[in-house]
């Protein structure tokens, strides 16, 4: 599946770490960055939902929710926010369809090797509901910052 910028976003409904059910129909009239990462309490995902964390007052006043997608369940969620203290949203898609539908699910490259697996990606929803922003692979580290930076671009019209 491929996401494309202007299309409408892909509909969820997936358990958050509390194990209450979100849907992104929720978010109507707000952006919303959807971030996808492999595993809680794993290196590069705690680097990613941390800096998302400090930096989430930033995207509050933008009129933004951050929210992470992992295939974990929710008592793994619950765990990670807690040892960490993150401020964003935690959504377990256990059985990979959401991640299928954003793109964020499928084969890539893994230290030279073909797996299957989750792609860290991020795709920004506008108020709307429709795809702002995609980005297919990222980097843990400062992927914050950039999305920040574009959320500020896309809300000015740019």
């Amino acid at each position: 599946m491929s996401i494309e910028i202007g299309s409408k976003a892909p509909a969820f409904a997936l358990k958050d770490d509390a194990g209450a059910t979100v849907k992104l129909s929720e978010f109507a009239g707000r952006w919303v960055v959807l971030y996808f990462y492999p595993r809680a309490d794993t290196p590069g995902c705690t680097k990613e939902a941390c800096e998302f964390t400090a930096a989430i007052r930033a995207f509050e006043g933008m009129d933004a929710d951050v929210v992470g997608v992992s295939p974990d369940a929710s008592p793994a969620l619950a765990k990670f926010r807690a040892k960490y203290g993150l401020k964003v949203r935690l959504l377990g898609d256990p059985g990979k369809e959401t991640l299928a539908a954003y793109d964020a699910w499928g084969t890539k490259k893994l230290y030279g090797k073909e797996v299957v697996g989750v792609k860290r990606s991020t795709v920004i929803v506008d108020p709307n509901g429709r795809v702002a922003h995609h980005w297919k692979s990222v980097k843990a580290a400062g992927h914050a910052a950039f999305v920040q930076a574009k959320l500020t671009e896309l809300r000015a019209g740019k």
